[in-house]
């Protein structure tokens, strides 16, 4: 236990280093890696739809947005101090492709993370909350498609860290017009109010059954 501690408190050191860039860091988007999502499927669909297809197409970059790079969990969320986190989480590679199934072009999007422990942290599930949002850039920027995800990382008992994945497999939209696919942005990052409002919704209770009245016969 003693050396478990040790390592716990050199990695909270270092998270206490790298919090500032976490928040404001932009992952480099790694270019189709096959690794990640399995033998790769040749792009399909019609010959029009293909020749509509700029000569230099690149499938959108992908990148963590500013300030969804990191996400704290603490033991009491009014306490923000180091001692009280239970977690820190954070985002570092993605990957993409992209193929054509007639007018619409489907990515599937990739991103790797890692779960660190804290002082207050221990062994359990952590919900990881993902958004993955297409966003046409321009002077008024346009979300083009979203998808949340979230999933369930299992920390063991003795594990300082734990890396994770996840993969949103569907981010379809219309191939755009001319070179407009050159303003396309894929933005992830991590999305803990929309995990918020899903748990809201899952504990309201269930409304009370009324009661039907039942009609008195007269009295004779």
């Amino acid at each position: 236990m003693p050396q478990l501690w040790s390592r716990r408190r050199g990695l909270l050191a270092a998270l206490v280093l790298l919090g500032p860039a976490l928040g404001g860091c932009s992952s480099g988007s790694l270019p189709s890696v096959s690794g990640w999502f399995g033998s790769s499927a040749p792009a399909a669909g019609d010959s029009n739809a293909v020749a509509t297809v700029p000569d230099n197409f690149e499938c959108p970059a992908v990148t963590v947005r500013s300030g969804a790079a990191a996400l704290s969990v603490s033991a009491n969320p009014a306490d923000n101090s180091a001692l009280g986190l239970r977690y820190q989480l954070s985002l570092n590679e993605t990957a993409r492709e992209c193929k054509l199934a007639g007018p619409t072009l489907i990515m599937k999007v990739g991103v790797r993370g890692r779960v660190i422990v804290g002082p207050a942290g221990g062994p359990g599930q952590v919900d990881v909350p993902v958004r993955f949002a297409v966003v046409r850039e321009g002077v008024e920027p346009k979300t083009i498609v979203t998808k949340f995800l979230r999933i369930g990382v299992n920390v063991g008992q003795s594990d300082p860290s734990v890396p994770f994945s996840v993969i949103e497999d569907d981010l379809s939209f219309a191939f755009p017009r001319g070179a407009e696919i050159d303003s396309y942005v894929v933005y992830v990052g991590f999305d803990p109010v929309t995990a918020q409002e899903m748990d809201k919704g899952r504990r309201k209770p269930a409304p009370k059954p009324q009661r039907r009245k039942t009609a008195q016969a007269p009295v004779q």
